[in-house]
């Protein structure tokens, strides 16, 4: 049977703030865990007022403190601005605490043009993305290569358990670097929309499979594909969730302009022109939408597609009450 995840941003809700968010993230981690997902992953973003997800190391030691089961991880960790070695240091600590519970999701997404640079800050180039998850790979077993460039080094706590290492990609070109370095591999339908993306999601997915290496992180692929979802007890009601779905993601000033996750009446409040109403469309591609038992059906479609191990998914809705019986109803017909 496909296992479920879901993927969190901390979301800060209309009327609320970052402190309410952490906790409410806290509290869907631990229903997650007694519904019986397999994991709970933090997503990293940075300069979005409505997300407190900007350290999800951080929220991951919380997470997993709080929990007992439930695999926590990120997704992902922005590779692009980071020393190797200070990411493996930070996921060692975590597995140490939680051994054989901590996943490394990584992502090549550098954010915008601003948190590029500020994040960048003096430094002259980027480490070649495959380079950072080939140096992940040796600082996080202790693998020994006399030939890489740091060869005398080691990443602490040295710990006998290794984290579970996925790719979080919406490409060919990282599958196939996924399959070659023997690690996870999440297609992400939700970042971007696209009428091709699912055409490219299952070539990848395949591709994957097919070119797989083991490696000490992973003996055997795993597909997991993550799209964005909205449930609900009735379609009207999943509908209108939508909208304030529909609203955040015309990301106006690089989703800046929005302080709070926006509610349903200040989405339907909105004056929108023909050209976002173009955008909210293409977005739904992105999107899963429906009654438990309509969503039920368009993920297990995804899951065939993809020949999917796992379905990472994403539940963008506004309050913390509508995601709790999202995740419910989905447990009900998946778990």
């Amino acid at each position: 049977m496909v296992k479920l995840g879901i993927l969190d941003y901390a979301q800060i809700d209309e009327g609320s703030n970052a402190q309410t968010a952490l906790k409410n993230t806290v509290e869907l981690a631990q229903l997650a865990e007694s519904l019986g997902y397999e994991r709970f992953w933090m997503a990293e973003h940075h300069n979005v007022p409505a997300f407190a997800s900007s350290s999800p190391e951080l929220v991951m030691m919380r997470l997993a403190d709080a929990t007992e089961r439930i695999r926590i991880g990120s997704g992902g960790v922005m590779i692009p601005h980071y020393s190797p070695y200070k990411v493996a240091e930070n996921f060692r600590v975590l597995e140490a605490f939680h051994p054989g519970r901590i996943d490394l999701g990584m992502g090549n997404t550098v954010g915008t043009a601003l948190v590029n640079r500020t994040l960048n800050e003096n430094k002259k180039s980027k480490l070649n993305y495959e380079q950072s998850v080939i140096d992940l790979k040796k600082y996080l077993s202790d693998e020994e290569d006399a030939e890489h460039r740091f060869a005398a080094i080691t990443a602490n706590p040295v710990i006998s358990t290794i984290p579970q290492m996925w790719v979080l990609s919406t490409s060919v070109r990282n599958a196939k670097m996924a399959a070659k370095q023997g690690v996870g591999y999440t297609f992400g339908l939700f970042p971007i929309a696209g009428i091709d993306k699912l055409n490219i999601g299952i070539q990848a997915a395949k591709i994957y499979r097919e070119e797989f290496k083991p490696s000490a992180f992973m003996l055997e692929p795993k597909v997991s594909v993550a799209p964005f979802v909205v449930v609900a007890e009735t379609n009207k009601l999943a509908k209108e969730y939508a909208e304030a779905l529909d609203f955040w993601l015309l990301g106006t000033d690089n989703f800046g302009q929005l302080r709070e996750f926006p509610s349903v009446e200040t989405a339907r409040s909105y004056a929108y022109s023909e050209k976002e109403k173009a955008i909210i469309q293409a977005n739904r591609t992105r999107m899963v939408i429906g009654d438990v038992q309509n969503v039920r059906r368009q993920l297990n479609e995804l899951i065939d597609q993809f020949k999917a191990d796992e379905v990472l998914l994403v539940p963008l809705m506004p309050g913390l009450e509508a995601r709790k019986k999202a995740i419910e109803l989905l447990a009900e017909v998946f778990i």
